[in-house]
């Protein structure tokens, strides 16, 4: 009975703990310059040994304006 719950307990805990693999992020990128034409371009972004939740806190999308008022978008996905 003793070895039962030891089991138990061993399997339960491997069940929690967290599955750290090769993850892939996917980012499109895009530049418009001010009254110009985009320019866009992916790019595929590896993290190794890391957790689902630390590859989605790496994996963010963002748009922002610069100086000469191109703007730029980056549009990632976490696969």
């Amino acid at each position: 009975m003793k070895k039962v719950i030891l089991f138990a307990i061993v399997a339960s805990a491997i069940s929690f703990t967290s599955c750290v693999k090769e993850r892939d992020c996917t980012c499109t990128s895009s530049y418009t310059p001010a009254g110009g034409t985009a320019i866009t371009t992916t790019q595929v972004y590896t993290y190794k040994d890391v957790t689902k939740r630390q590859a989605k806190n790496n994996c963010i999308s963002m748009t922002y304006t610069d100086a000469a008022a191109g703007v730029h978008t980056e549009d990632c996905k976490l696969n």
